[in-house]
């Protein structure tokens, strides 16, 4: 992989946000270091979940910055697939070729990305590498403002809303102890299973020609990466689809309900983001459901009707039952079908 090339292609890719020269921009950092601290507060009094690892830390970033952060941090988890396939590639004379094509693939996808994401976490921590660097909220300023200015968000409301929902994510994997750590396995498991045979994209093609054939799409499920996984793969891949939509759905109810006093707009965010994630042209489309991120944006529904299901049998209390250790969190057939896991998990504790 050429990363230098992937930065430079992202950031071209990028583009510029017609509002990141507004006046207002200069106010985002010392409204979201405040809003940070305050949602941090807000949710541990909601979830029950307070960080392990100290205050959260904020940090508005501009779409080049985000596109860096999310570089640096694909080198550091895709570190034993790139070796691997460097070793593979080295008596290979158009090697140099891949890694700029990779590159350029790798980039242009990044700078799409960038010009949607509001906030991010990032929860990868390498102990040997610059804490500094590690374990920060990211929001991403000209993206949130050119939202409110869109829409005529309120803009501490607004600010306020995607803090609550950016540190529920911090919170689930810094308060949990043992959260970050599975969740991390779980993606190497994936990433050192990968096996640069072609016969893989061989027998791949033919399961998506007969999906196809059977009036189903593989690429539902997520994308590529589901339709070129093992069947080794394609088990953890479940696991890792249960524990986003659990996620993921918990962000979206935490945040609409702690500080809801205080952000009398909530449900209009919410609408306006939902849509926002619906819509796209026709290429925007393929290409989301191409890389995963169609089926990405469905555990968010799915997320959130699993937590409602459980809560409406249970309350709270039967919910928490997935914090306390890796086999009680729900699986994505759980995740859709909330009445397995509920008897599952029942059933265990009696």
């Amino acid at each position: 992989m050429d990363w230098a090339l992937a930065e430079r292609v992202a950031v071209r890719a990028a583009g510029r946000e017609p509002f990141a020269e507004s006046y207002h921009y200069a106010s985002l950092g010392p409204d979201f270091d405040e809003l940070t601290a305050l949602a941090e507060e807000q949710v541990a009094a909601a979830t029950g979940l307070r960080s392990l690892s100290g205050p959260a830390r904020a940090r508005v970033t501009d779409r080049r910055g985000w596109v860096q952060a999310n570089i640096a941090s694909f080198q550091r988890l895709l570190r034993p697939i790139t070796d691997r396939l460097d070793e593979h590639l080295a008596s290979n004379p158009f090697a140099p070729v891949a890694r700029r094509v990779a590159g350029a693939e790798v980039g242009m996808l990044l700078g799409w990305m960038s010009s949607r994401v509001l906030g991010q976490y990032d929860l990868l921590v390498i102990e040997d590498e610059e804490p500094d660097e590690q374990d920060i909220v990211y929001y991403v300023g000209p993206n949130i403002i050119g939202l409110e200015k869109r829409f005529a968000f309120p803009p501490r409301e607004f600010r306020h809303w995607l803090a609550l929902h950016e540190v529920t994510h911090r919170a689930q994997f810094t308060g949990i102890p043992w959260m970050r750590t599975h969740f991390l396995s779980l993606v190497q498991q994936t990433v050192s299973a990968v096996d640069p045979d072609p016969k893989r994209f061989l027998d791949a093609i033919g399961r998506l020609a007969e999906g196809v054939k059977n009036g189903q799409n593989p690429l539902d499920d997520g994308g590529v990466m589901a339709v070129l996984a093992s069947p080794e793969q394609r088990l953890v891949l479940e696991q890792v689809s249960g524990l986003m939509s659990l996620l993921e759905g918990h962000g979206d109810v935490t945040m609409d309900r702690a500080g809801a006093d205080q952000i009398p707009s909530a449900a209009r965010f919410g609408q306006v983001l939902r849509q926002r994630r619906q819509q796209g042209n026709p290429a925007a489309r393929i290409l989301q459901k191409l890389i995963g991120l169609e089926a990405k944006l469905k555990q968010y529904e799915q997320g959130e009707r699993f937590i409602e299901a459980v809560e409406r049998t249970g309350g709270t209390d039967l919910l928490e039952v997935a914090w306390e250790m890796p086999g009680n969190l729900p699986t994505i057939h759980e995740i859709r079908d909330p009445d397995t896991w509920i008897a599952r998990v029942r059933a265990t504790a009696a």
